[in-house]
């Protein structure tokens, strides 16, 4: 039995070893240059704060195995199931590849955040990405746009989800506690340095995540607002001025913050989309649809092929491990 993975993330990894290792030959397919390219530049991993670059070592060394071979810079854009059942994926160069068996894992794009103008991304210099935090953070190079140490940052939940404007209307699960670790790094580096944190409601979906909350305010004096910021523009200064409501209180605000950082969602990537509408399981937002979100979700309405980690949805990466060791064990009950 011979499988194609679509997708080098940690999913689909782990579902490449899992596979491996009971003997199935394993082509893995990415189309960046390097597998893992959302964990590379990450800092450390909630709720342990282990070092990214500790797991993306472990997650490489599974692929040292003779039964997975690695393509990397390879982006397949063409899936078509053969007369005799198994599958034909096409990369961009044109060449064919078969395979008895396909696993979707092609994983999410972060959300644009452009396309939030009154936010200022692109505009003001002092407005960022949580990516672009998490490069700073990782590299310690936590500046405001003059190059200087902030003396106060300010984050914002539910960039680009849980939003009618965007068209996303679900949550991404992951942003909220990941402006809490952001929040934490920060006050380690900079216990000076003002850290506020403006939220609508705070899900602290895992074990763990809502002591990590609790620790933010009791030993790191995070504040947290419940409001959203309306808009945002920038200073002679060199800041960034913002404007919300605390919704607790009732009341407008105003601030002036060296850092405005935007907690950006996930978004079906563009391989997702595009692989997920020709096999005909696009489901909701583009993400990928499989059988049953209960008892098959690594299944999907073609026979012989399975999606797994956030194609499917947001996730956060101890779920996406999960979730392709699941498909994996639903690809060799398939070939029983």
């Amino acid at each position: 039995m011979n499988v194609s993975i679509i997708g080098a993330g940690p999913s689909g990894i782990e579902a490449a070893n899992v596979l491996a290792k009971q003997g199935v030959a394993v082509t893995l397919f990415e189309k960046s240059s390097s597998a893992l390219k959302n964990i590379a530049d990450k800092a450390f991993l909630f709720p342990n704060f282990a070092a990214a670059a500790d797991i993306v070592e472990i997650m490489n060394k599974k692929l040292l195995s003779q039964n997975i071979t690695l393509k990397t810079d390879t982006d397949i854009v063409g899936l078509v199931r053969e007369d005799n059942g198994g599958w034909k994926t096409v990369d961009s160069k044109g060449q064919s590849h078969y395979s008895d068996a396909v696993l979707l894992a092609t994983g999410y794009t972060p959300f644009d955040a452009h396309r939030k103008e009154e936010l200022g991304y692109g505009i003001y210099g002092g407005v960022v990405t949580s990516l672009e935090m998490e490069k700073m953070i990782r590299y310690d190079q936590v500046v405001n746009s003059l190059g200087e140490r902030p003396k106060r940052v300010a984050f914002l939940q539910c960039v680009g989800s849980r939003d009618e404007k965007s068209g996303n209307h679900y949550c991404s699960k992951i942003c909220c506690v990941t402006a809490v670790k952001q929040a934490i790094e920060l006050k380690k580096r900079m216990p000076d340095t003002e850290v506020y944190v403006f939220y609508m409601d705070l899900r602290m979906w895992g074990q763990h995540f809502e002591e990590l909350y609790r620790q933010s305010q009791q030993e790191y004096g995070v504040r947290y607002v419940r409001g959203r910021i309306s808009e945002a523009a920038g200073t002679f200064d060199g800041r960034v001025q913002i404007k919300a409501e605390d919704t607790l209180m009732g009341l407008p605000l105003k601030m002036t913050t060296d850092l405005l950082v935007l907690m950006v969602g996930m978004e079906a990537s563009e391989g997702t989309r595009c692989l997920a509408k020709a096999t005909g399981i696009c489901g909701d937002y583009g993400f990928a649809q499989t059988k049953d979100p209960h008892i098959d979700d690594c299944l999907t309405a073609q026979e012989g092929l399975f999606a797994c980690g956030t194609c499917k949805r947001p996730m956060s990466i101890n779920d996406a491990v999960n979730d392709g060791r699941a498909a994996a064990l639903a690809i060799l009950d398939m070939a029983k």
